[in-house]
């Protein structure tokens, strides 16, 4: 039997299938569509058996709908910006336009060595040319009218050394990829999405109607992390307000602490004169420090500030501390320490000598746990004033109650999820359509004047500032509102934000009105099938 030799063929038959363009995809309406959808590739070089691994199920899969008759859609693009193709530049000498291009054509031209059914590029998609990011832009625009984009602070990984906010994905052990140097979380100036005020509807119900993996949907709504609890005014000593969130109530009249966040904007109204130092001190160490690392249970640290907060229901005055087991990302930022009935609150009482007063047991029958004793399930109320005897539960509404009506309480659901942080201290990317001006402040770029297009003239090495305010040209412009003098926002969108419409762009990648062509869309989305990761 002669041996099985592909190149003595294949060259020839990819070469007829690309004269009668037998992938070529034609809108029919006689036929029923199927839109097969794979996670568009990034432009990391040559194409390796991991993609054609990804790869090869949707394309079996196109060609077995094709062959029963379906009109089948299934086109590829490039997630071409991101951090990679900027290191490169910054290790290699390159431009990263230049690479990016050209590992575009070195993946197409493999694509179509593999023979695979996406080998017609009428429908591509390249996300860091002009005609797509226009749209990115645009969409930008689009939210910032309605409410949905705004400026604020977060805490990010610095790198003192670059002067230069990392991504996570360069910080190695604590340290910047670059130069070595010990990472700090620095709070810095950054565009968000309200993503938080969708939470409740990017929760899995019970019973969704889109099939998806249970691991998906637990994974999906642990990480919104939903929270229902009640917010309490632990009013301090000095008269400022201190509210608290917590999801157990029924403990509040255990609670022998107070903590607040090291990140907590307004920390220095709940430090004391002669503590600031101490308190400065200690924030400095923890800014060293990763969030992960913050959660994982290792030693408890903290300051006392000097200040004591008051039980609303007892008037009892009890200790406000610094700690960085408390995240100022979840509720409030502030918590009230609970030692007899929360292991992270048991755990700093023990490291400061803090009083623990038990005020939850298993049953009535059975209040003999020892006062060392830690119990964090739910049970009967003891030592709880007119609230003893009642089940935790009971307790819950019967104390709320109690502190609406005394103004010092209400109801509150908190997410784990954050508003998403879109924009980055880099240069390749989508430029924000945005302009500085010092008369009117920030003022988004008119439409007409879209896209703001990404200067290929910029310097890559870290100078403590984002790489497009290298370009002193481009930065500077007139403001569209005064007509003064006035600069662009030199920071550029997350990745993410380009690879998440792109399935739209596919249907028609030409089209000039809009991010895509409503009457196309219409006729082939939803996606019937989606390759990608969850």
């Amino acid at each position: 039997m002669a041996k099985y030799q592909p190149k003595n063929f294949e060259e020839k038959w990819k070469k007829k299938w690309g004269e009668k363009k037998l992938y070529q995809f034609k809108w029919d309406e006689k036929k029923k569509k199927f839109y097969v959808l794979v996670e568009l590739p990034y432009t990391s070089g040559d194409l390796h058996i991991g993609h054609w691994f990804a790869f090869v199920t949707p394309d079996v899969l196109a060609r077995y709908k094709r062959m029963q008759g379906l009109n089948v859609f299934f086109p590829l693009g490039f997630d071409a910006f991101g951090l990679p193709a900027e290191n490169a530049a910054i290790k290699k000498g390159v431009h990263p336009q230049d690479w990016t291009m050209k590992n575009v054509n070195t993946m197409k031209k493999q694509f179509h060595q593999m023979g695979s059914m996406i080998n017609n590029w009428d429908n591509l998609v390249i996300t860091c040319l002009p005609e797509y990011y226009h749209f990115n832009q645009w969409i930008f625009l689009k939210m910032w009218e309605k409410g949905l984009i705004y400026r604020g602070k977060a805490l990010s990984n610095w790198c003192p050394s670059c002067q230069t906010v990392l991504a996570n994905e360069n910080v190695v052990d604590g340290r910047c990829w670059r130069c070595d140097s010990l990472v700090l979380q620095k709070e810095v100036p950054q565009w968000f999405i309200k993503i938080t005020q969708y939470a409740s509807r990017l929760l899995w119900p019970e019973k969704p109607q889109v099939d998806w993996p249970l691991s998906v949907k637990v994974g999906q709504n642990n990480w919104i992390g939903e929270s229902k609890g009640v917010n309490v005014n632990f009013k301090l000593d000095n008269g400022v307000d201190f509210w608290v969130f917590t999801t157990r109530l029924d403990t509040i009249f255990g609670a022998t602490f107070l903590v607040i966040s090291p990140e907590k904007i307004d920390l220095r109204l709940h430090v004391k004169e002669e503590k600031k130092e101490e308190v400065e001190k200690y924030l400095n160490e923890v800014m060293k420090k990763s969030e992960q690392e913050r959660k994982e249970n290792k030693e408890k640290t903290g300051v006392f500030t000097g200040l004591h907060g008051i039980n609303p229901l007892t008037g009892e005055k009890i200790p406000l501390y610094v700690a960085d087991y408390v995240l100022g990302s979840y509720g409030t930022g502030k918590i009230m320490g609970v030692p007899a009935h929360d292991q992270r609150d048991f755990d700093f009482a023990r490291r400061f000598n803090l009083p623990m007063k038990k005020v939850i047991v298993p049953s009535s029958k059975n209040n003999d746990l020892k006062e060392d004793k830690l119990f964090t399930d739910y049970g009967i109320l003891i030592n709880s004033q007119e609230f003893d005897g009642l089940t935790s539960f009971e307790a819950i509404k019967k104390i709320l109650q109690k502190l609406k009506k005394m103004k010092v309480g209400e109801e509150a659901v908190v997410y784990h999820l954050r508003d998403w942080s879109i924009s980055r201290q880099r240069y390749w990317g989508t430029p924000i359509p945005i302009i500085h001006c010092p008369k009117c402040g920030i003022v988004p770029v008119e439409e007409k004047d879209l896209p703001v297009v990404l200067p290929y003239e910029v310097d890559f090495t870290p100078k403590g500032k984002p790489p497009l305010a290298t370009n002193k040209k481009w930065l500077a412009v007139d403001c569209p509102k005064c007509n003064g003098r006035a600069q662009r926002d030199a920071e550029t969108l997350d990745t993410f934000f380009d690879s998440s419409w792109y399935w739209y762009r596919y249907v028609s990648p030409h089209y000039n009105k809009g991010p895509f062509d409503k009457k196309m869309v219409e006729k082939l989305t939803p996606v019937d099938v989606y390759f990608g990761g969850a």
